[in-house]
């Protein structure tokens, strides 16, 4: 049996991912609506990650506090879940506002 057909019988796992990169999280929990402007808040210094600027391929996981600055606005995210896609029903439940 040739390698890639045993590779084929194999069962396919999924698992939840652990991280995500900021640009990314950002988008997909519709904290920002656009990768692009994700990826510029980022580069910008707009974006923290527990206290440090965070950069668009930073690590994000569960129990990150994410700060957002937009202007005189600025906002603070708890990461409660990753995932590499979200329905837009269930992108809020991806974080909690803190107040």
């Amino acid at each position: 049996m040739s390698r890639k057909a045993m590779e084929a019988k194999k069962p396919v796992e999924h698992t939840a991912p652990t991280s995500s990169r900021l640009d990314k999280y950002l988008k997909i929990s519709r904290i920002i609506k656009r990768r692009s402007v994700a990826n510029d808040a980022c580069s910008t210094g707009h974006v923290t990650v527990n206290g440090k600027e965070g950069k668009p391929g930073t690590d994000v996981r569960v129990g990150d506090i994410l700060g957002i600055r937009f202007g005189e606005k600025y906002s603070e995210y708890e990461v409660l879940s990753i995932a590499e896609h979200a329905a837009k029903q269930d992108a809020a439940s991806m974080y909690r506002a803190k107040a």
